[in-house]
């Protein structure tokens, strides 16, 4: 069995267009919250950077609703925003809190040691993620027509 502070991270997946948007959201921050920028850039280096498009359905990614049971206590569910978003009576997690940080890249079944900011480490285990609904989802466009429909 593993010892708790030297056991591996699990592996992560995140989308080109989430790595680099938070990587530039970690340069930002880290004059005023370097503590939350190290965090962030670390998991960010050790992510596999996938395609948008291609990252699996039950992946933890900005925007995503994920159901997670912490090691101190019954499960909850939160959605995964950037900070301006973020609103935690309304169940937004910034994606610079120490558990927005270990959840982004998490699949449905992985767990992850994470610390907290009094300096207490926890796990946490993800039970579910629904990814959010794609932008203009709600619009219904007919198809766009084909270039024999069209005449050229």
């Amino acid at each position: 069995m593993q010892d708790k502070k030297t056991r591996r991270k699990p592996n992560i997946r995140i989308s080109q267009s989430d790595h680099a948007r938070l990587s530039a959201l970690a340069g930002a921050v880290a004059a005023r919250n370097p503590k939350a920028s190290d965090e962030l850039l670390a998991e960010l280096e050790r992510a596999r950077i996938v395609a948008d498009g291609w990252i699996p359905a039950g992946t933890v990614q900005m925007g995503s609703t994920v159901t997670f049971k912490p090691d101190t206590g019954d499960a909850k569910t939160v959605t995964l925003v950037f900070p301006g978003d973020a609103d935690i009576t309304e169940g937004k997690v910034s994606i610079l809190t120490p558990i927005g940080t270990a959840l982004i890249g998490l699949s449905a079944g992985q767990s992850i040691m994470w610390t907290a900011r009094d300096g207490r480490r926890h796990e946490l285990w993800v039970l579910a993620v629904k990814q959010p609904a794609p932008e203009g989802a709600t619009e219904q466009r007919p198809p766009a027509p084909s270039a024999i429909e069209a005449g050229v």
